[in-house]
């Protein structure tokens, strides 16, 4: 009897534990709104990508938070990043999509990505990518080589984000003559700018993106892509060249790789550091569920956004390799991307 008694609460008090744990997650968030900072203007797939994620993962979370996207473009999603890194609360109520570069800028951009990456905490990102270099078609490029020759303009956010980095790192690489015109807000807006005949070209644009939100320039071949811009190609993009094609020697090929790494991030969900660990977990098991969430992806299809999911740790453990390369190979990229 003596045995049933302690077995019985022991029991009861494991239930309570479990209950209290329960009504202490579910108390935190129910009623609270949580924040996505958005690193770049409206309507590009940054933008859509949070809303999306914005729309669904409140469900997945105990106690159904709202959850309220708000952009914050400027400096090629630097602003966004610093505010997270220092002013958002530490609480899990701010979370931010970031600029898929975050983990590298400080090693570029030492004066104004004042952070450490490694203190952020990624949540998870919807998918990896590819990014491509496209050239408006009657530019009448269509390839690297034609580039010896004659010079283009690419339209950027910034001078150190991906729409300004990557031109720089073809033209230090293979002598190809790109001409930067930076101070855009937003992918998007040059998407438009090269529409308009304000810039030639678009480098650092989402290969996924780009069969979503312009299709139809591929169909009516509006567009030339002189070159993908990743470690892997794409697979529906066997013929066009991989800049990791273009590496000379081993070190020009570690070099490329730490560049490239964060393309495997490709829409980093990110919380600020010194969030608590049990709300950490929370919003992981959340957004992992929201990627298997039937109307999530439903709602992904519609909007052409690939959905491959990579898991909080996952990118954790990248941010954490890029940062251990070696000086010789940091020395290297920095000369790849180095303005001329």
């Amino acid at each position: 009897m003596m045995k049933k008694t302690a077995a019985a609460l022991v029991l009861g008090l494991a239930l309570a534990s479990s209950a209290w744990a329960q009504t202490t997650e579910t108390s935190f968030f129910a009623g609270k709104t949580i924040t996505i900072l958005i690193g770049y203007a409206a309507g590009g797939t940054y933008d859509a990508t949070a809303r999306l994620i914005a729309r669904h993962m409140p469900k997945h979370i105990p106690g159904h938070p709202n959850m309220l996207p708000q952009n914050m473009p400027g400096s090629g999603g630097i602003k966004t990043v610093l505010n997270l890194y220092s002013v958002a609360p530490k609480d899990g109520t701010t979370l931010a999509m970031l600029s898929r570069s975050y983990p590298i800028e400080p090693v570029f951009s030492p004066q104004t990505a004042k952070y450490d990456p490694r203190r952020f905490i990624p949540i998870g990102s919807t998918s990896n990518e590819v990014s491509v270099a496209v050239v408006w078609h009657t530019r009448g490029v269509t390839s690297i080589d034609q580039l010896q020759t004659q010079e283009i303009t690419t339209g950027a956010t910034g001078a150190t984000d991906d729409t300004g980095r990557f031109p720089t790192l073809l033209h230090n690489l293979t002598g190809a003559k790109i001409k930067l015109v930076t101070g855009y807000p937003g992918g998007n807006n040059v998407t438009m700018a090269m529409e308009k005949g304000e810039v030639d070209a678009r480098f650092g644009w989402s290969w996924g993106s780009l069969k979503s939100r312009s299709h139809q320039w591929l169909d009516e071949k509006k567009i030339n892509i002189i070159v993908q811009m990743a470690l892997e190609k794409a697979p529906d993009l066997p013929d066009v060249p991989l800049i990791m094609e273009f590496a000379r020697n081993e070190i020009d090929r570690k070099a490329l790789e730490l560049l490239f790494a964060p393309q495997v991030m490709a829409w980093p969900l990110v919380a600020p550091p010194d969030v608590p660990a049990d709300r950490i977990a929370i919003l992981r098991k959340a957004f992992d569920a929201t990627m298997q969430d039937p109307e999530f992806l439903a709602d992904a299809k519609r909007m052409n956004i690939d959905v491959e999911p990579v898991a909080g740790d996952v990118m954790q453990t990248l941010v954490e390799r890029v940062g251990a390369f070696d000086r010789a190979v940091i020395d290297r990229a920095l000369e790849l991307t180095e303005a001329q």
